[in-house]
């Protein structure tokens, strides 16, 4: 297998050498590790690298993955961080548009339109920056003997990787993790992990979401041994009867490896309630009754269980232990009410963008841990997580603490549709269109595997502001059949309401006025409603809060929903003149086409500083808590 370039112009090639997407599970190999949470099979790769940036492919060290490569001109980068971060490239926000409009002519490749030439429209474009990143290391003693692989939880945008010389695969998909077999390449010491990070690809029509346009390793990267016997993949899936909360669960199994027996158990706290065994097979599935009614999960009491697989072999020697939480709830839709429980829901939502003043969208679990706490202080009940999935440890957080989430896939494709703010789709992407199909449907399947086991994410959300055609409605479809335990969500398909009847659960709309959902609300409506972005909370803003709440305590349709949104982007920067910490804007890094300070309208500022709006939230939330 080569790599070539030219996958960056084909939105047909977006997945070369990658590990099948599978569940975000922990793993040991002892007793020991699992009781303390401790990783020990998990090696991070994280601190400075080896780095070289270039203005396009043309000029970027092509060989730089070989063995014996002369990098001794290279820099330094810090890994996770976006390039621009470290003083490369040029740091740009924008909203709708596409990044290069009003300087380069691109129409999507198989778009049927003028300038759509698939092959160097990014390969070889004048100005595509790339990073060449370099990672020496010996692999640690616990890891060694087993087989091995390379997780990135996030590049942005298309990758090459190499280990030691061998190529080992492309993927695009920034904010999923990508992950590939190292075991025929690795060695005991002196590896050498090439990556040559492209700032776009024909991904950039797919992640035209409104934030600053960044790129590079900006999630953490790590290396991962597998024991003997493996679970590759699982999935919990809780049942509960609400009238005697009588539960049930199963779980899914993918197994590798030497296992020759699985026990399967729930535990409660250090309690085990109930436990069989069986013979261990590549895929199997298991069943467990729980002996007594079981503690729902929710927002006030977010109730947990551990279902806890064991590996052994033929002697009865342990492999390997996986502990996966999960809870018992039920989200369904009864008499067209989105349900929870048994009772009415009421989102108290906000949209989230994972960001920090000084890191960009590269934050850390101290940035979660107050984001976590400060919806829980303010009656916030969900997240909808804007426009992309987050880090892993986000979910683990929200199925601690009880909060609601929205599961969005990577896709907002604004600006092949909505030109100069009016709705223009003759070149939208990826509409009806069969070329950009399969990446679309790989993004969806990759979110469910990645994060199936989440109590916590009541809706699949099919991406954002991206139209509708025939490839919305196959990740529509692939949601339900897949999951009927969740409800999925699209609001892009109000554009285009053909569509409405084949396209998500619910009636979701962005901005609407209380005027306009009360007209909706008083004429039988087929669908519940909610707003997926409301109160765009810019300057002085969320005044209008008890509006839509008038709607919510009259009409039981009328669902709440998310504000626009939770934290300003902005950048921490030090002033020129005075040396002070500012912040700062989009346009303000002579960045052209900018949406400027439209990026600054979260209920808390870019330094996690909570505005004074957040009191209409916390007051209104707090009625409906």
């Amino acid at each position: 297998m080569q790599p070539n370039i030219k996958w960056l112009d084909d939105p047909r090639v977006f997945r070369v050498g990658q590990l099948d997407a599978h569940s975000d599970h922990f793993y040991y190999d002892n007793e020991e590790d699992c009781a303390a949470n401790r990783q020990s099979l998990c090696q991070s790769l994280d601190g400075m690298w080896q780095f070289a940036y270039s203005v396009n492919a043309k000029e970027r060290p092509a060989n730089f993955y070989e063995e014996g490569f002369d990098a001794s001109a290279f820099d330094k980068i810090k890994v996770p961080c976006h390039i621009e971060m470290a003083g490369y490239d040029k740091i740009h926000y924008i909203n709708t548009m596409y990044p290069w409009e009003g300087k380069i002519y691109r129409r999507p490749a198989f778009s049927g339109m003028p300038g759509e030439r698939m092959e160097g429209q990014f390969s070889e474009a004048d100005y595509n920056p790339v990073g060449s990143y370099l990672c020496r290391f010996d692999l640690d003693e616990k890891l060694r003997g087993k087989r091995v692989t390379v997780r990135f939880e996030g590049v942005e945008q298309a990758m090459f990787v190499w280990l030691n010389g061998t190529f080992l695969g492309y993927a695009e998909d920034t904010f999923t993790p990508s992950e590939f077999d190292l075991t025929d390449a690795i060695r005991e010491t002196g590896n050498v992990l090439a990556v040559e990070v492209h700032k776009r690809s024909t991904a950039a029509y797919l992640e035209d979401q409104d934030f600053f346009r960044f790129f590079g390793i900006f999630r953490s990267v790590s290396l991962l041994a597998k024991p003997d016997a493996h679970v590759e993949d699982l999935w919990v899936k809780p049942d509960v009867c609400l009238k005697t909360l009588a539960g049930k669960v199963s779980v899914d199994l993918k197994l590798s490896g030497c296992a020759k027996t699985v026990q399967v158990r729930v535990a409660e706290g250090g309690s085990v309630l109930a436990e069989t065994t069986a013979e261990a097979a590549q895929a199997l599935s298991v069943s467990l009754d729980m002996p007594k009614a079981v503690k729902l999960w929710h927002n006030h009491h977010p109730n947990m269980y551990t279902l806890e697989v064991r590996l052994y072999d033929e002697g009865g020697n342990l492999l390997e232990i996986v502990p996966q939480p999960f809870g018992f709830r039920r989200i369904e839709m009864v008499d067209k009410i989105m349900m929870f429980n048994g009772e009415r829901l009421v989102i108290n939502g906000v949209n989230r963008h994972e960001w920090s003043a000084r890191g960009g969208r590269v934050i850390t679990d101290a940035d979660e841990i107050w984001d976590i706490a400060c919806m829980k202080r303010n009656h916030i009940n969900a997240v909808r997580t804007c426009h992309y999935p987050d880090r892993l440890s986000f979910y683990r957080r929200c199925d601690e603490a009880g909060i609601y989430m929205m599961s969005e896939t990577n896709l907002e494709t604004h600006g092949s549709w909505q030109k100069a703010g009016m709705i223009e789709p003759s070149w939208n992407v990826p509409g009806s269109l069969e070329a950009w199909e399969a990446v679309v449907l790989d993004r969806a399947k990759t979110n469910f595997e990645t994060f199936k086991n989440h109590v916590s994410i009541l809706f699949w959300s099919l991406g954002n502001e991206s139209f509708a055609g025939e490839v919305l409605v196959k990740m529509h479809n692939f949601f339900k059949q897949t999951d009927p335990s969740r409800l999925v969500h699209y609001e892009g398909v109000f554009n285009n309401p053909v569509y409405k009847d084949r396209i998500s659960d619910m009636e979701s709309h962005m901005y609407t006025p209380p005027h306009k959902i009360k007209e909706y609300l008083d004429n039988d409506p087929p669908k519940p409603f909610i707003l997926c972005e409301y109160m765009h909370d810019m300057g002085n803003s969320l005044g209008g809060l008890k509006s839509y709440y008038d709607l919510v305590d009259t009409y039981p349709m009328m669902q709440g929903g998310y504000i626009w949104d939770y934290i300003d982007q902005a950048i921490m920067v030090k002033d020129e003149v005075t040396g002070r910490d500012v912040i700062r804007y989009g346009g303000d890094f002579d960045d052209r086409p900018a949406d400027y300070e439209f990026s600054g309208n979260g209920i808390v500022f870019a330094d996690r500083t909570e505005k004074p709006a957040i009191q209409e939230v916390k007051y209104y939330y707090g009625l409906h808590d």
